[in-house]
């Protein structure tokens, strides 16, 4: 009865010991706990994913400021003389209004800028009437008028596209613009001048 008893014991253990060992392994996309993509999966509290990647470091830093963006990690890495000091999570362009690749430069700093191009057609008592338009191909409603959409921190670095605070559900949803949180791009913001490159890759 002793033996039989300890065998089950044993095989107890085992069981739980597999448990926990493969329990960190699982796919975080079928797990309850794990946000995913802007979502959660098993009927949690719909949102961004979690900003496990954005730091800054760069105050006490001293050098000449350059911005490499990759498109690829959505991610943004800031240098100072070379060094790095921060990474920031992003959301650039979707699909069709690509954020453009290659080399450039910091032509404009507005840290209250907004949109002339995309926002809301709003009443005259400010409510919405139709949410997220283009004003270049959105027909106005009678009596709406046109509020852009607020892009904090704004870093232009050629026509319409630039780096500033924004939503970032986890993955390209942009115009284009280059978004990041805004603790993120008030560091970006305060740190970089006219003319400090900025490199987009894949």
């Amino acid at each position: 009865m002793h033996h039989s008893l300890l065998g089950v014991l044993r095989v107890v253990v085992s069981i739980c010991l597999v448990l926990l060992v493969t329990g960190c392994g699982e796919d975080p996309r079928y797990s309850a706990r794990t946000q995913y993509l802007g979502g959660v999966y098993g009927g949690g509290p719909a949102g961004p994913p979690r900003d496990t990647v954005s730091y800054w470091d760069g105050d006490s830093v001293g050098g000449s400021p350059s911005v490499k963006i990759s498109l690829g990690e959505q991610r943004a890495y800031f240098y100072k003389s070379g060094v790095l000091v921060g990474v920031s999570q992003l959301s650039t362009g979707r699909e069709g209004l690509n954020t453009p690749l290659g080399q450039f430069k910091i032509i404009q700093k507005d840290k209250d800028h907004v949109s002339s191009l995309f926002g809301d057609y709003v009443d005259s008592a400010g409510n919405v009437v139709v949410p997220n338009v283009d004003v270049a191909k959105d027909p106005k409603p009678p009596g709406a008028h046109f509020k852009g959409t607020p892009m904090p921190y704004f870093m232009r670095i050629v026509s319409g596209t630039g780096m500033h605070a924004g939503y970032l559900p986890g993955y390209p949803a942009s115009h284009g613009c280059i978004r990041m949180p805004e603790f993120m791009a008030e560091n970006f913001f305060k740190s970089v001048s006219l003319g400090t490159p900025v490199t987009i890759t894949h």
